[in-house]
């Protein structure tokens, strides 16, 4: 069993290891708020300038579908550009009503198309042929031809969508100034 004077003399010394990891853990914030102070201006008008250039992008390539029928996108100094399909979304007003359908037109996927609580799977809704959503009672919107701009690497798209959601939104305020 240790003394009182040997947990005083442990004491002190996990104290003294404490305050030095405290004091170097503040002047580590303290250059990192250096460094971000240093490059926020810059990546704030490379922001807006990259938004301005997207914005320039997608309005050329939505005026210029006709180029993008065969193939529907080409990949450009690194970047995927052209159209894709729009997922699209499905709806309906009414849940009770769509399961009734559901039930009547496609019994045997009454199991995959309805929840147990009695709600239509949007997921396997969505898998249906138009015609079929419209017997139930469901549109489908959204279905056009999207502007893709996808740069294929893929490790920096995702270091710079965090960054411009981090960003604050007063960049896309002076992007359109």
């Amino acid at each position: 069993m240790a003394t009182l004077l040997e947990i005083d003399s442990l004491t002190a010394t996990f104290s003294a290891r404490r305050e030095a990891l405290a004091g170097s853990l503040m002047a580590y914030r303290e250059d990192q708020a250096a460094i971000e102070r240093k490059h926020f201006g810059r990546l704030r008008r490379l922001a807006v300038q990259m938004r301005e250039a997207h914005s320039q992008l997608s309005a050329a390539i939505e005026e210029s579908a006709p180029l993008f029928e065969r193939p529907r996108t080409v990949i450009l100094h690194g970047v995927k550009v052209g159209l894709a399909k729009a997922r699209g979304k499905i709806e309906w007003e009414d849940d009770d009503q769509v399961v009734k359908l559901i039930r009547r037109h496609f019994p045997d996927q009454e199991d995959l198309l309805i929840k147990t609580i009695e709600s239509p799977v949007k997921d396997a809704l969505a898998q249906l042929p138009a015609a079929d959503l419209k017997r139930l009672g469901i549109t489908v919107q959204d279905t056009g031809d999207v502007v893709v701009i996808k740069p294929i690497d893929s490790e920096v798209e995702k270091a710079l969508k965090a960054l411009m959601q981090e960003l604050p939104e007063e960049i896309e305020e002076e992007a359109h100034a």
